[in-house]
């Protein structure tokens, strides 16, 4: 008698118990204070300690707050548990963000074996493997993506960012094309194969997408920089001078603009104005120093790009 007793008072206290974390945890999910859904989360598991749905929405809570590390140890409670392709995409994430590139590849791949149509993770299994420089798989990671969802723009852009890498750009300008196919609204498209135009000297084919880019998009700074260097090598002076200056309305600190503006009133002999622009790119590319060589200039979209270009009056910039 005593044990019947005891056995249906233990079964009341659970059942009180599996209300009270019931309760705690609806209220949880309707909290929009991250903080709060996180110590909600947590009194569930001190009354349920194995509730996994606890720990995998704590562990969004945590990694929406930046706590990533916090989010990994909640995901890999449940993967030791009973793993899931949503929890390993989620830790996965939170690798990710940590730049833990290697930990996150092997995430993403558990999560796609897990799930084979699971296309976030094969997304973002292609976007760390190009992280890693694993271009090839990368490539045929977003080809599979890109037969599922073709009418996604963003993985044709990373897919010929992949080809670029490998320097294949006859499949790089194809894929740039593509994405304009699968959204011809879409201002991005136009800006990065007019980007990708103006780096293989193709400076007419670059002018008129990043026209494009701006029509569909006033507000894209980069487009008004990379219009205005496009100006510039077509030798359209006073074209290129409008898209610098407004290029840097949206930051004054835009070096490469700067230096944009120093070779353009150079060429147009107006040295005053070349010294003068050269000279403020200068002070915020090296504030402390005055750089009487190219070499401090090596992270510069000039250098990078345009190296023979802009070494050719480099020289002649700095005799001013």
């Amino acid at each position: 008698m005593k044990r019947t007793v005891i056995i249906i008072i233990l079964i009341i206290c659970q059942n009180q118990i599996y209300g009270q974390a019931n309760k705690l945890f609806r209220k949880a999910t309707k909290a929009t204070d991250l903080n709060e859904k996180i110590e909600l989360y947590t009194k569930v598991i001190e009354l349920e300690p194995k509730n996994l749905d606890a720990y995998f929405y704590r562990g969004i809570a945590k990694n929406d707050l930046g706590d990533y590390s916090g989010a990994i140890v909640d995901y890999s409670k449940i993967i030791v548990l009973q793993p899931d392709a949503d929890t390993y995409y989620n830790r996965g994430n939170s690798r990710y963000s940590l730049k833990n590139f290697t930990g996150a590849l092997d995430d993403y791949q558990n999560a796609v074996k897990l799930d084979p149509n699971f296309i976030d993770a094969l997304y973002s299994l292609a976007c760390v493997k190009y992280d890693l420089g694993n271009y090839e798989d990368a490539i045929k990671d977003f080809t599979s993506v890109i037969k599922a969802v073709p009418t996604q723009p963003k993985t044709y852009f990373l897919r010929a960012a992949a080809y670029v890498a490998l320097e294949k750009y006859p499949l790089a300008l194809n894929d740039y094309s593509l994405a304009i196919l699968a959204d011809p609204n879409n201002s991005d498209s136009y800006y990065n194969r007019g980007v990708f135009y103006l780096d293989i000297n193709y400076y007419e084919k670059a002018n008129l997408d990043l026209s494009i880019a701006l029509k569909l998009n006033e507000n894209n700074s980069y487009a008004y920089f990379y219009r205005g260097s496009s100006f510039l090598l077509l030798g359209k002076y006073n074209e290129a001078i409008l898209d610098y200056t407004t290029a840097l309305r949206f930051d004054s600190l835009d070096f490469d603009a700067l230096l944009g503006l120093a070779l353009i009133y150079y060429k147009m002999n107006d040295l005053n104005n070349a010294k003068l622009y050269f000279q403020k790119a200068k002070a915020i590319i090296s504030p402390k120093t005055n750089p009487e060589t190219i070499e401090p200039f090596k992270n510069t979209y000039w250098f990078q790009n345009q190296y023979y270009f802009f070494n050719e009056n480099f020289n002649e910039l700095s005799k001013l």
